[in-house]
């Protein structure tokens, strides 16, 4: 029964794709000549609809499942429509007035939208960032430990651990360098940036280091880790680390203030565009304002 119900979605699929007329059958209540595709009351989904809906390159297969998709959704709105229509108490004068509501702030989302976007400058300097920094650090407090440093992990069976061991602790100029190059060679997991700050919790997870009871009293107190299981050895050089409550470092935050002052910015220009609109229609004489 499954093979006939595929075979005929496919069936359909492949009629709306290639517009097989003779498949739909217009019924007596549906416009004449109109190959009805579903019914729900006096609605009437016909296969022109879902023709216009599928993309030509589409497959058989997929037109038939994006058909069927469709028709499903189709019925279902339907029937919410109608039984809304009984049961919401909304004279036609109430519905009408909200439907031009709809249209209307629609129509000016999408003119914003336009208009923002051809005069954004997603520019923003250092200064800029600093400078919102600056004045909002209280809005920064940390959620979260983190560090930034050196992280390295490596099979136990890789070869000169001794000497990853002796690098990770940076001792020379050229030890981050050599860090790297053991690294990428026989590592399966590193952070090698030591300039980038990251959630200590998501760095040690899965580790045996995962498991310290007091992670901020333990940061406080090393600067150099080394753990191990049955099959891996991590290592851990812990440059700088800020804990949960102290403000963020400008850089941990860096893209969330870019994206709040382009936001700002957003804001800026669509307030820009209502006041010139209004001045410009005020120069021109093109509203008036009548005393009561």
């Amino acid at each position: 029964m499954r093979g006939n119900l595929l075979r005929g979605n496919l069936l359909l699929g492949s009629l709306l794709l290639l517009g097989g007329c003779d498949f739909f059958q217009p019924r007596k209540e549906a416009d004449a000549g109109q190959q009805v595709v579903a019914r729900v009351h006096e609605q009437y989904l016909y296969a022109k609809d879902l023709a216009d809906l599928l993309p030509q390159n589409a497959s058989t297969e997929d037109s038939a499942r994006m058909a069927e998709r469709y028709i499903r959704s189709w019925v279902r709105k339907q029937l919410l429509i109608t039984e809304a229509a009984k049961k919401v108490d909304l004279d036609q004068q109430e519905l009408e007035r909200k439907v031009q509501d709809y249209r209307a702030s629609l129509l000016i989302y999408e003119y914003e939208k336009q208009y923002v976007t051809k005069n954004l400058d997603r520019a923003i300097s250092e200064q800029e960032v600093r400078s919102y920094y600056d004045q909002n650090k209280d809005n920064f407090q940390l959620k979260q430990n983190i560090i930034r440093g050196l992280y390295v992990k490596v099979p136990k069976n890789a070869p000169k651990l001794g000497s990853i061991r002796d690098f990770m602790r940076l001792r020379d100029a050229g030890d981050r360098e050599k860090v790297k190059s053991y690294a990428y060679r026989f590592a399966t997991d590193y952070m090698l940036d030591d300039g980038v700050w990251i959630n200590f919790d998501e760095l040690i997870m899965n580790t045996p280091l995962s498991g310290i009871p007091n992670k901020v009293q333990w940061l406080k107190n090393n600067k150099y880790a080394e753990s191990a299981d049955e099959e891996y050895i991590y290592l851990l050089n812990i440059q700088d680390y800020k804990i949960t409550d102290e403000i963020s470092p400008l850089e941990f935050v860096r893209d969330q203030i870019e994206t709040i002052i382009v936001n700002k910015r957003k804001t800026e220009l669509a307030s820009r565009l209502e006041e010139e609109l209004y001045e410009n229609a005020r120069k021109n004489n093109a509203f008036e304002v009548y005393e009561k």
